[in-house]
């Protein structure tokens, strides 16, 4: 190390620890005692980080050529100040292609708390990336950014600005000093690991392939992945709020005990015909480490509602709500369970969900359903075993009285049946949050979790289900309301404890759009009074197509 270099790391620890100058104003000239002061201070500065950082920021416009682009860059950027979290660092980033030996800046900007961004300087160090990325720590550092592939090769600036170079410094006193700082090096970065342990998922940038036999993810590509907060914790995982870019995603992490149940949900979101506005959209899948230290992800769509368990807890149904969901979420199992030869995108396979609930229903913004979690499910194939067809898989409480019992027919519209009891209590709920009915709209419960609590084992429902033959209780205000009173009628086809006797998915759907349009010809919801009971209604038939 020169004279120089050690000079200047002294001078940068003592930045980055922001060692206050009236305690720790240490002079070169003033001899070792004041620079052992120094290192003293410095060991015991707090490790607090500025709760700001001013940063540069650009976006490049698709809209504009290359040439100008380039050639417009330092007009359009700007320098903005970046915030956080108070025990959080702060960080600059930059991303730019090579084309034909020209730099064209992608964006720069701020960048969240991250361990691989604590240099000064801005430099990728990937062997020969499709986009450069490189992020650092200090103000306005991204306003110069380098490429250097090999540590023992000199680095290459990208942008046009020199690298200054401070005055040398050469002292015998400074170089007595490296053992200290050192040390005291050592013991910070020591602290430091420990208090951000629990920091397990960096931000990273997503491979353009899988290691592991599947294909990569094409639509992710090159792209900076940052995971932000955990939304949910599962039996399979964990679900994380991500940002891929400018964008939120879903990033659904399992361990590798439960590889099976990733495999199934990504080869089921990869078949034909899978794209549907009431299925979770899918974008992507990765492996992460390896051997037991694996972790396998599924990148989603990121709807902020959450699922129709949390948006039920927090929040009453209007008559239009409960319609609108209620419509949309029987469209997309419909959808699921229907056998598409002709599918433009090629032959969609009939799906059974297996897990069907309120909990993998995701509402998007307008309030609209996409069915979501396909870890159990199964696809029928002409000719093709549909897979592990373990009978009893699933939730208890949403448990098909065949699947409590183990005697299940293993065929395809037995498994379509099974999804369509479930059906029945995702309509309950509904119906027990909808303020539509002429009286009081009780607390948020579970379907049986007045008959068996919370946490019900597997002969609790057998009981319940199987030998008790009992339901969630459909209340009798429902029954003065025109468009509930058939949805009473519908929810009770669907949870029949005979299989064949459920309504399919498609017969749910129409009748949806006719209570509807019944109730919109009788009387506004706001004029609700006592409702007279029409009992020749045209409704859809009971068809067993499934």
């Amino acid at each position: 190390m020169s004279w120089f270099s050690l000079h200047d790391v002294i001078i940068h620890a003592v930045d980055v620890l922001q060692v206050p100058t009236l305690i720790c104003s240490c002079s070169w000239g003033s001899g070792l005692l004041r620079l052992l002061h120094l290192s003293v201070c410095s060991s015991g500065a707090i490790l607090g980080r500025s709760e700001t950082q001013k940063c540069v920021h650009y976006n490049y416009s698709p809209s504009s050529s290359s040439s100008s682009a380039l050639e417009g860059r330092e007009n359009a950027s700007t320098v903005v100040t970046c915030s956080g979290e108070k025990d959080k660092r702060l960080h600059c980033f930059a991303t730019w292609k090579n084309i034909s030996g020209a730099v064209h800046v992608v964006k720069q900007g701020c960048w969240l708390d991250d361990v691989n961004c604590y240099d000064s300087e801005c430099v990728e160090r990937k062997d020969a990336p499709e986009v450069f990325f490189c992020c650092c720590e200090g103000s306005l550092c991204n306003s110069r950014f380098f490429y250097s592939p090999d540590s023992n090769q000199p680095q290459i600036p990208t942008t046009k600005k020199p690298r200054t170079e401070g005055p040398p410094v050469l002292t015998t006193l400074t170089y007595s000093l490296v053992p200290i700082m050192a040390v005291t090096a050592i013991v910070l970065l020591s602290f430091w690991m420990y208090r951000h342990h629990k920091l397990a998922y960096p931000p990273v940038l997503v491979p353009t392939q899988d290691p592991g036999p599947l294909p990569p993810s094409p639509v992710l590509g090159q792209k900076p992945l940052q995971l932000l907060e955990v939304k949910a914790r599962g039996h399979f995982g964990c679900v994380w709020k991500a940002r891929l870019l400018s964008e939120h995603v879903a990033v659904k992490i399992f361990p590798i005990q439960n590889k099976q149940s990733w495999q199934n949900e990504y080869e089921i979101y990869s078949l034909n015909g899978m794209r549907h506005e009431n299925l979770l959209q899918f974008i992507g899948a990765e492996k992460r480490g390896s051997n037991m230290d694996m972790e396998l992800w599924l990148i989603t769509a990121y709807h902020e509602k959450g699922s129709l368990t949390d948006y039920l807890k927090a929040s009453v149904l209007s008559w239009s709500d409960l319609c609108l969901i209620a419509q949309s979420m029987s469209r997309g199992l419909a959808y699921l369970h229907e056998d598409i030869p002709g599918h433009k995108d090629g032959h969609k396979p009939a799906i059974a969900h297996r897990d069907f609930k309120s909990k993998n229903i995701l509402l998007k913004t307008n309030l609209t359903a996409c069915i979501a979690d396909f870890g159990l499910a199964l696809r029928f194939e002409a000719g093709r075993s549909p897979g592990d067809t373990h009978g009893q898989v699933g939730t208890r409480r949403y448990m098909a009285p065949e699947v409590l019992e183990g005697a299940i027919n293993f065929q395809r519209d037995a498994f379509l049946r099974i999804d369509m009891y479930a059906v029945g209590l995702v309509l309950w709920e509904l119906a027990s949050r909808c303020k539509a009915a002429d009286g009081p709209v009780d607390e948020y419960m579970l379907p049986f979790e007045e008959e068996v609590g919370q946490h019900p084992s597997l002969e609790d429902m057998q009981e319940v289900v199987v030998h008790k033959k009992l339901r969630p209780t459909l209340r009798e205000c429902w029954q003065k309301h025109a468009g509930l009173a058939v949805l009473c009628e519908t929810i009770e086809e669907c949870w029949d404890h005979e299989a064949e006797a459920r309504l399919s998915a498609g017969c749910v759907e129409e009748r949806v759009v006719q209570m509807q349009r019944q109730t919109s010809i009788t009387v506004p919801e706001e004029m609700i009074t006592v409702v007279t009971m029409v009992t020749n209604m045209d409704y859809p038939p009971k068809e067993s197509s499934l």
